[in-house]
């Protein structure tokens, strides 16, 4: 009997940052790859080609090999794709079978469960940092205890197999929904068309959750992403221990999370902005579902637009919280990104008052973290600001960082005190 392995040889020197824990290979990082033929005696009969005459096809398993030959990894190779093999094992011989794909899971799981309530929403699957590239599983937990889990498939990686995560997924988590939004521009990329719809039976959009004792109305059909944004629980809990008896400004603010958690945190006065009516009307919803509606009130407008107006009528807060979209999504518009991140900044500091409470975020990963703080500095200094940082604050650990993959250390947010 003869097996055949396809291997991907890289170029030398290339190896480097897959050893320390980057779980992709780049197009150009590629020498040759090779169908091996392992014949009867441990013989080796080998064909060697360039990507660009590889005949290996796209969703193959490929062990990933330094150009002297050492084994750094097995992954799913994606001719179509600038990411060509996307790393799903560090382990040589492995088989990307139902048994493979459930220890990812009750992994993830227990991971989840040491820091979470099973009562509690969170993020159950992040990418390539559970092992899972190019896979996204949101694990939504309604009043009733009801589970839904809201997934995306970027990558062809595990694309290939969505129909054994799926088996996997309904046995481990038993959901009483599954909801499935990859609509998303990158799969392009990856030659793939956008898809999204109900996985089984079809349930209500709209899932009532409890966070940090806060009562959300999420639309996990229609909403962003999976969506809500997960990834600030404990920051907005957090946030909440400065807010009460305060005058609370919560910008960007989509569902108004975080003017919740302060709100119910005994915040006095507290006002939610975002452009978008759709995050508004969602807004409004979760104030009356809370009954803050004497306390709390939702504005449409531009976030930049209203911060400038704020400052010339001479509006000030005790707490403002800056949690904008990634101003950039790639390395080339770092700068232009920089000016919107220290505008919303500067005119933030300039409307809070002595000592008052900034809460800052950004959830760019190409927005580094020295860059985010040389940012928050520059914007004191023209804001004629001084500040003090309290802490320090990322994700949940429901996004772990896998060491070696910058991108999934996003998330930053930091807690000031403005004086």
């Amino acid at each position: 009997m003869t097996d055949i392995i396809s291997r991907v040889f890289l170029k030398k020197g290339e190896e480097k940052e897959i050893r320390q824990g980057f779980p992709w290979v780049f197009d150009n990082e590629i020498e040759t790859v090779r169908h091996e033929s392992i014949l009867p005696g441990g013989q080796h009969s080998s064909v060697p080609a360039k990507l660009s005459d590889s005949t290996v096809p796209d969703g193959s398993p490929v062990e990933v090999m330094t150009q002297s030959g050492m084994y750094l990894g097995t992954g799913i190779i994606n001719k179509k794709s600038k990411i060509t093999v996307r790393l799903l094992s560090r382990e040589r011989g492995v088989t990307f079978d139902y048994a493979f794909f459930r220890q990812r899971v009750e992994d993830a799981l227990a991971i989840r469960y040491a820091y979470y309530k099973k009562a509690d929403s969170c993020r159950l699957i992040f990418d390539e940092a559970d092992f899972l590239p190019g896979l996204t599983v949101d694990r939504y937990v309604d009043l009733e205890g009801r589970v839904y889990l809201v997934m995306q498939f970027h990558a062809l990686a595990t694309w290939q197999y969505k129909d054994l995560i799926i088996e996997v997924l309904k046995d481990t988590c038993k959901p009483y929904g599954m909801y499935e939004n990859s609509d998303l521009g990158i799969r392009e990329k990856e030659g793939l068309s956008d898809t999204n719809g109900w996985i089984g039976p079809e349930r209500e959009p709209v899932v009532t959750i409890r966070e940090n004792g806060v009562l959300l109305n999420v639309d996990i059909a229609g909403g962003q992403k999976t969506g809500y944004f997960l990834d600030q629980k404990f920051n907005r809990e957090r946030a909440a221990m400065f807010a009460k008896g305060k005058k609370v400004l919560d910008t960007f603010t989509h569902t108004g999370a975080f003017a919740l958690n302060c709100a119910l945190a005994g915040a006095t006065d507290v006002t939610a902005v975002d452009i978008s009516p759709d995050a508004i009307e969602t807004v409004n919803s979760n104030i009356k579902l809370n009954g803050k509606e004497n306390v709390m009130k939702a504005v449409c407008a531009d976030v930049f637009d209203v911060l400038r107006e704020y400052d010339r009528n001479g509006e000030q807060f005790d707490m403002i919280v800056l949690d904008p979209p990634a101003f950039t999504k790639s390395a080339k518009a770092v700068q232009k990104a920089y000016g919107g991140y220290k505008e919303i900044n500067l005119r933030a500091m300039k409307i809070i008052k002595s000592g008052g409470i900034l809460v800052t975020c950004s959830c760019s990963h190409f927005f580094d973290e020295n860059t985010f703080y040389a940012m928050i500095m520059h914007a004191a200094q023209d804001a004629h600001r001084t500040v003090q940082i309290l802490e320090k604050r990322g994700a949940g650990p429901d996004h772990p960082v896998l060491a070696g993959y910058p991108k999934s250390e996003y998330l930053k947010c930091a807690i000031l005190r403005v004086l």
